[in-house]
């Protein structure tokens, strides 16, 4: 990232930003692009696994869009899968979102998420790491960072990780802070959902949505998101039809216009208005109705 943007933010400013929220947390301070005006809110990490389902993505970035447009800034680690979709779902919400890195800003990781990390710090949020700017990064480096976004936050939720997950790390460095950890549920029998069955089992609060999250939170309860849904009474009949389908599983757009009899242009823009309205979301394996 450029160098004209970093500067060392000291232990007494943080908890200026911060409040009582770092009491517990050993961290002298951080290096930082951006602004950190988002940790003047109420912070809530949304951490997971790299390689998630789809499912699991949509659930993050929807997670992380609902919570920032209640008022919350969206700290995660900037990790390829979950962290990534929650950074970008609270960028969609256009809210700060905080960033924390394994290295120096000299050598953002992943690579991939360099421009990730540039929109991140022009939004109004935050780019930082506890090393300095020329640090490489180091396995061990990505433990402490998870040290410091449990640090940053009021709670933290895991979408979804596996029995042995860098997620789980930042769990317990939130249980020994006295963070709230909070797991979404999953399927016993996927591996990628054993890591949160487990935090819930031994005691993680189960959340299935934005305001499950808030509520967690009493003084975040009163701002749980609102979402607006039409009523498919209201929707002409190819709009019906098209929910419909959906309401059976995931379809890619070929196969939904096989099932609803709908040319590619119609069909195209009705997917497109339900797309925009939040009412449907799309993946890899195809569009997916928002329930």
């Amino acid at each position: 990232m450029e160098a004209a943007g970093r500067r060392w933010v000291g232990r007494e400013e943080l908890e200026g930003l911060c409040g009582a929220r770092l009491s517990g947390a050993s961290l002298p301070g951080l290096w930082t692009a951006g602004a950190l005006d988002g940790l003047y809110a109420p912070c809530v990490a949304i951490v997971g696994t790299r390689a998630p389902s789809d499912d699991g993505r949509r659930r993050a970035r929807r997670l992380a869009e609902e919570l920032a447009g209640a008022g919350v800034c969206v700290v995660s680690g900037l990790a390829l899968g979950i962290d990534g979709a929650a950074h970008e779902g609270a960028l969609a919400a256009r809210a700060p979102t905080i960033a924390v890195l394994g290295g120096g800003h000299d050598h953002v990781f992943p690579p991939r998420h360099r421009e990730l990390a540039t929109r991140i710090a022009a939004g109004g949020g935050a780019v930082v790491s506890p090393f300095a700017p020329e640090v490489v990064p180091q396995p061990w480096q990505f433990l402490a960072r998870n040290g410091v976004i449990a640090a940053l936050a009021d709670a933290v939720v895991v979408v979804e990780a596996a029995a042995r997950s860098g997620a789980l790390n930042t769990a317990g460095h939130a249980a020994d802070l006295g963070v709230p950890v909070l797991a979404f549920p999953g399927d016993v029998e996927r591996p990628k959902a054993a890591g949160c069955n487990a935090l819930i089992r031994d005691g993680a609060t189960l959340v299935r949505d934005a305001a499950d999250v808030l509520s967690a939170l009493p003084a975040l309860a009163p701002a749980a998101p609102q979402r607006a849904r039409a009523s498919q009474a209201d929707d002409p009949p190819p709009v019906r039809r098209v929910l419909a389908a959906l309401a059976e599983g995931t379809r890619e757009a070929a196969s939904l216009a096989d099932r609803v009899a709908l040319g590619p242009s119609e069909l195209s823009s009705i997917l497109g208005e339900l797309e925009a309205t939040g009412r449907i979301e799309r993946g890899s394996d195809g569009y997916a109705l928002i329930r």
